[in-house]
């Protein structure tokens, strides 16, 4: 008898082969263990507003306008919401055709990639052409874009820091592609050889794959590191030498916990090297409204910013945003990121006070957590310079790998399970982005409530003193 479509042995072999360890394993075990009364804490992703974090009013006050205009027909709309937020939400409902019910333009509301651009300028001190600029339904639609426009075949390489965020393994699987890893070095602090790099690229040529990207995530997910301007240019030179498109996935800009290290855009550093590279280098930028301070992660925007782009290229891509137009909500929450409340309006003093708490209670966290970590027995961390989450090295005992083999079970899944059903804390097994062999992670955010964390930490170093007891030769 002949398989039918969606008969298992018929689907598409490149479907079957990806994974997303965000949502694999660890996270369907925790569901269960919800369902069946057992209290879960949710750090496998980086969901701020899931585990408490309060949106920005004021993003809150605009969009609740512009999803319902008629509120501000109401005589009393001026007790409920505060002028700049009723002048912010006529403003973007002016953009649309008919409001947030009808289709936006291909590659997004004009005057909202105009709004990027003034913001990308301010940021870089560099000029930036909104039409090549195009709003997307988060990220991580974006990423998928890009990569689907670049992957070919299987012979197309696309460079990926391991550890990797799982969109980008998962992506290029998705597309038929081959991702050739280039390993960040965790001693120095997930610091980038350029010799580990060309090796990575001289060993995939070796196997017949082209490889045409690199990715760089800044600051970085899961490792937190965020990337000096000598190592951008470094990166940039390497780029330019090898013609490698470079994707810059920066949407934890704004998560930066170090002073001394603060962010720095690619394209800033691209601009700063001046011609000929600066006209050469073909770069890709990303960046959204679910990190930040904002943790939109639910409403879908954000953005990519192409450079060097040829302009028969930059068309094939509008032909591909064209298929999948992005959200009109996401798109107006992407304009209120790049352009908040400013000093002399109403809600500027609000949208202070609760954006520097949220980011000054995430420098807290990261500190609790990395204390918490290397403070437990045969665990390691580097601090987390940025974005939101932490990933420990844990020293599994030769008893716990061969505890794990006979299991059936990587051995850090083997730990996170059994870290999972004890404590009911839901991380993210480090094989799920990739590190060295015979080494082993997990990776959790900073996100659960600053109030709350002592608690966990202290809940998983009783946890992980009790599995090293366990383990261990006497």
């Amino acid at each position: 008898m002949s398989t039918k479509g969606l008969d298992y042995e018929s689907l598409n072999e490149n479907v079957k082969k990806t994974q997303y360890a965000v949502r694999g394993e660890l996270y369907h075990r925790a569901l269960e263990l919800q369902m069946h009364g057992k209290e879960i804490i949710l750090t496998n992703v980086g969901n701020p507003q899931a585990l408490g974090q309060k949106p920005i009013t004021f993003a809150r006050q605009v969009i609740a306008l512009c999803q319902a205009p008629f509120l501000m027909d109401d005589p009393n709309v001026g007790v409920l919401f505060p002028a700049d937020a009723i002048a912010r939400a006529k403003h973007y409902l002016s953009m649309t055709s008919g409001g947030l019910g009808s289709y936006s333009n291909v590659g997004g509301l004009p005057g909202i990639r105009q709004e990027v651009a003034e913001f990308i300028k301010k940021r870089d001190g560099c000029p930036s052409d909104p039409e090549l600029i195009y709003l997307t339904d988060g990220a991580s639609k974006g990423v998928m874009q890009i990569l689907q426009t670049i992957i070919r075949g299987q012979s197309d390489g696309i460079l990926v820091p391991v550890p990797q965020y799982p969109l980008y393994s998962a992506a290029i699987s998705l597309y038929g592609g081959s991702l050739v890893p280039y390993y960040l070095e965790e001693t120095a602090n997930w610091g980038l050889d350029i010799e580990n790099l060309l090796q990575s690229v001289a060993e995939a040529r070796s196997k017949g794959i082209n490889v045409r990207a690199m990715v760089i995530i800044n600051p970085g997910n899961p490792t937190g590191q965020c990337l000096s301007e000598s190592c951008l240019k470094e990166i940039l030179q390497f780029c330019n030498q090898e013609n490698l498109v470079l994707l810059g996935d920066e949407v934890y800009q704004q998560n930066v916990y170090q002073e001394e290290r603060p962010f720095i855009s690619a394209k800033k550093v691209l601009t700063d090297m001046g011609p000929p590279i600066s006209k050469q280098v073909q770069l890709v930028s990303f960046n959204s409204v679910s990190k930040g301070f904002w943790g939109e992660c639910g409403q879908r925007g954000g953005y990519f910013e192409m450079t060097n782009i040829p302009p028969q290229t930059v068309d094939e891509i509008y032909k591909i945003a064209s298929i999948s137009l992005s959200n009109g909500c996401g798109q107006i929450l992407v304009g209120i990121m790049v352009n908040p409340p400013k000093p002399a309006e109403i809600s500027y003093d609000r949208f202070l006070r609760e954006s520097n708490a949220i980011l000054g209670s995430l420098r807290k966290r990261a500190q609790i957590m990395t204390n918490g970590f290397n403070s437990c027995r045969n665990v390691v961390c580097n601090f987390t310079e940025g974005a939101m989450y932490s990933f420990p090295q844990i020293r599994l005992p030769p008893k716990a790998v061969e505890a794990a083999k006979r299991a059936g079970k990587i051995p850090d899944v083997f730990y996170c399970l059994q870290l999972l059903e004890a404590t009911g804390i839901c991380t993210v097994p480090g094989s799920g982005f990739g590190q060295k062999d015979g080494v082993f992670h997990l990776r959790t955010t900073i996100l659960p409530a600053e109030e709350h964390m002592h608690g966990i930490m202290a809940s998983f170093k009783k946890f992980n003193d009790q599995f090293m007891e366990q383990y261990e030769d006497a």
